[in-house]
């Protein structure tokens, strides 16, 4: 058993989240944290929603209202929609709490302790129309150095360099259109030059991780300079300086610090103050990182350099900080972009369907499907409706629900119950190896974080089921003397479709739970999160976590069905989508 930190990327609360992002973040960070749970790990799945910065500013004002109920507002919806697609989270939280604040601080202040911080003036950008400083990412122009003309203020999309906005030719500003001004203005940096020689070699090491993540970040190093950690705002975490009450965090460098923020309150809450230690300071803990391809840098050099600099190992040297020496990621795990009928996601240009808006017509399961058998894994992948609706009815109604169903139905119309096998078959032996096999074979692509592989196989097996019930044609079997073979058929069937429910479960936990209800088990399969509401722990304002208890439910192996277990009639698992849903949401799409 290891002790296995899910550390997810954290959603921006300056409005609702759309399945673009769930399909980077949300959903495979909860396939693999599932996984590992039933394989025995000890899983510690942390994110919150990220609450700084001016984009929550401008947001705000567009509103009317202040940054704290604008990021009220978005966190309770964030928190629903992850709670709907079942999102199991041992701690969703946010980053304006004061435990939060007060984690950034130490990290901030041991680094500038070491060395690694360091002050100086610079141009920053301001907005001409309200005097508001504007942030990196709200900026594009011209790159630079390849002259890929969408670049942003804080690196290239194109050729992955970073940039300074004043770096840009014909910088615009993306809020409004205006041309930032630039004004003297000092700020701290964090100087990441002085951990290229230590990243570099600490990349090295890395095994496993996806191609281009690590040809990404091994490009990128040898070009570190020092990168600003704090902006002109008064909306952010405050910096434990004096003279510096009118600055804040930047957003980048408090958000990151979240991770370890939200173990740390994880901990507080579970009883135990220490507890998270045994994810970042023990030799058994592993840490994977989930996030979209934009913002691997800051997951596979930026935060792996502040973890180096309180640890104290960078060019520099220093000493661990009041918390102690941090481990670094074991792997990032990035996924690409998921585009929409061909364009990109846009709430502006209504390019978009929100999760709220895609639960309140569709079950969770079926996008949860098709995130993990079609979404962008390893490349950009488009979604469509026609492929939506294709998945779901070919798929999950057609092979597995129907599967699931018509093997209860002839069950409980026969027996009223499981019925007992007799003796087997060579085709009821094989197709029983081939669906425990699966336990071996879909659980080292899970770990391997081969999502896709791993559902395409589990789905493989299912098709071998389906072949067995079609190739024994139980409904055939009429005669009472061959009562005994139809017993066994549908004895072997039913084992199959227990076992095959457990391979889905990290991709399917909302009908997981039900398969396991329609076969007579009782209690959790598939445990789900909970909204709680809580106090903040350091006296600021209350606010909903996501948060549950995983311990219990299935575990990764196959589970012997019991014969004599009563069945009744069961109800369909999956719903059948009319083709008509097609044009309907293409219509919303084009409205």
């Amino acid at each position: 058993m290891s002790h296995v930190l899910a550390a997810v990327a954290w959603p921006y609360a300056n409005g609702p989240r759309h399945i673009g992002h769930v399909s980077g973040f949300g959903v495979p960070s909860d396939v693999f944290s599932r996984y590992m749970r039933m394989a025995g790990h000890d899983v510690l799945m942390v994110s919150g929603t990220d609450e700084h910065g001016t984009p929550i500013q401008v947001q705000a004002d567009a509103e009317g209202i202040t940054p704290r109920e604008a990021v009220d507002k978005y966190n309770r919806m964030i928190v629903e929609d992850l709670h709907g697609l079942g999102l199991a989270y041992d701690l969703f939280t946010r980053t304006t709490t004061r435990n939060h604040y007060a984690v950034v601080q130490e990290l901030f202040t041991a680094l500038f302790d070491n060395g690694y911080v360091i002050a100086k003036t610079t141009q920053a950008a301001i907005s001409p129309s309200t005097g508001r400083g504007l942030p990196d990412r709200y900026i594009e122009g011209t790159c630079p150095i390849c002259g890929y003309t969408s670049a942003r203020g804080d690196q290239c999309d194109n050729c992955g360099n970073q940039l300074d906005p004043i770096d840009l030719i014909n910088p615009k500003s993306k809020i409004n259109g205006e041309t930032p001004e630039f004004v003297d203005s000092e700020h701290y940096f964090l100087d990441l030059s002085a951990f290229a020689e230590a990243l570099g070699a600490w990349l090295d090491t890395r095994e496993g991780w996806r191609p281009n993540v690590l040809r990404f970040s091994k490009n990128l190093v040898a070009d570190l300079r020092p990168r600003a950690i704090t902006r002109d705002l008064d909306w952010g975490v405050p910096i434990p300086k004096e003279g510096w009450d009118t600055k804040r965090f930047y957003v980048w460098f408090d958000a990151v610090i979240g991770y370890l923020s939200a173990s740390i309150e994880w901990a507080r809450r579970s009883g135990d103050p220490e507890a998270w230690r045994r994810w970042w300071q023990s030799e058994d803990g592993r840490s994977y990182y989930f996030m979209g391809k934009d913002n691997i840098v800051f997951h596979s050099l930026i935060w792996p350099a502040i973890l180096l600099g309180y640890d104290g190992k960078g060019d520099k040297g220093g000493k661990p900080g009041e918390l102690g020496e941090l481990g670094l990621p074991t792997e990032v795990v990035s996924s690409e972009y998921l585009t929409m009928e061909g364009r990109k996601f846009s709430s502006s240009r209504r390019v978009v369907i929100y999760v709220r808006d895609f639960l309140a017509r569709y079950d969770a399961d079926a996008l949860r499907y098709y995130i993990a058998v079609a979404g962008p894994e390893t490349t950009d992948t488009d979604f469509t409706w026609a492929e939506f609706l294709r998945r779901n009815n070919d798929e999950l109604v057609a092979g597995w629900g129907n599967l699931v169903n018509r093997t209860i139905s002839m069950a409980a119309k026969n027996f009223g119950a499981v019925p007992m096998a007799g003796d087997l078959t060579a085709e009821d032996t094989a197709l029983l190896e081939t669906v425990r096999g699966g336990f071996t074979t879909v659980g080292n692509l899970l770990e391997n974080h081969k999502q896709k592989a791993a559902i395409n196989e589990a789905m493989r097996i299912v098709g071998e089921a389906n072949k067995y019930l079609s190739d024994q044609s139980p409904w055939k079997i009429k005669a009472e003397e061959d009562r005994p073979r139809l017993a066994t058929i549908l004895h072997t069937a039913l084992q199959a479709i227990t076992d095959c429910n457990t391979l889905l479960t990290p991709f399917l936990p909302h009908a997981a739970q039900k398969i396991h209800t329609l076969l007579g088990g009782e209690g959790v399969h598939a445990p789900m999160p909970e909204i709680v509401e809580v106090s903040d722990l350091d006296g600021g304002p209350g606010y909903p976590v996501l948060t549950g208890d995983y311990t219990v439910g299935a575990k990764w192996e196959p589970r012997e069905l019991r014969a004599g277990t009563p069945l009744s009639a069961p109800t369909p698992v999956f719903k059948k989508l009319d083709p008509s849903i097609v044009d309907e949401e293409l219509a919303r799409l084009e409205g």
